[in-house]
């Protein structure tokens, strides 16, 4: 017979494969399809391993690490909602904190406590490791949406300065360089978006040509 610890730590495992189901807006980047969370979560968790230096104080890796893997798991429950959509905001914040007591209840009281009490800690982003973790999960769309020609700012119709208002204070607080790239890449794409509407004779292009190197993270001239 199981201990019953494993046997709810084996009924959490089972349960988050959940979020492999949960699709963002956000392509993949060569855009054969949008992301899954569980997807953007093992990102994250490796934005953190190779962009750690770059956090604006000095950060426990492995609890980033942590936070990232789990912050989205109340999407289980939650679905996910468009960053740039805050209209469908409404009601989030409360199914979330349901969710969260329902899906951490499943494991053992300590782990529950445990990745509880990271979760809460992501969701405030007052600590070094929260801010850093909260700026990286809004730093990858941001590279994803200038690799793929505009991806989500052109579906949701967002603008530079929209985007300024939604990335820039979560980004600059947590990793301040990291803003820097992110802002040079979104002000590319608009450049290039402008000077593509004055070719055309005002009719906005939709979509754009996907990268066939890295070209697309060089710094405007």
């Amino acid at each position: 017979m199981l201990p019953p610890e494993l046997v709810r730590q084996l009924a959490f495992l089972q349960e988050i494969d959940r979020l492999k189901n949960v699709v963002r807006l956000s392509p993949l980047l060569d855009r054969s399809r949008r992301e899954n969370s569980a997807e953007h979560s093992w990102h994250l968790a490796l934005y953190a391993v190779v962009l750690r230096d770059y956090a604006a104080a000095p950060v426990d890796l492995a609890r980033v690490i942590k936070m990232l893997l789990i912050h989205d798991i109340v999407e289980i429950d939650a679905g996910d909602v468009p960053f740039h959509l805050p209209e469908t905001h409404v009601g989030q914040a409360e199914r979330e904190q349901a969710a969260a007591a329902r899906l951490f209840g499943l494991l053992p009281a300590p782990q529950a406590t445990e990745l509880r009490v990271l979760w809460d800690e992501f969701e405030a982003a007052a600590s070094a490791d929260a801010q850093f973790a909260k700026a990286l999960d809004r730093f990858q769309p941001m590279l994803h949406n200038a690799a793929t020609g505009g991806g989500t700012w052109i579906e949701c119709a967002t603008t530079l300065e929209q985007i300024k208002q939604r990335c820039q204070p979560p980004i600059e607080r947590g990793a301040p360089l990291l803003w820097q790239a992110a802002l040079a890449l979104a002000e590319a794409h608009f450049r290039a978006d402008r000077q593509r509407d004055l070719k055309d004779h005002g009719q906005p292009q939709k979509t754009g040509t996907f990268p066939t190197s890295s070209a697309w993270l060089q710094s405007p001239k």
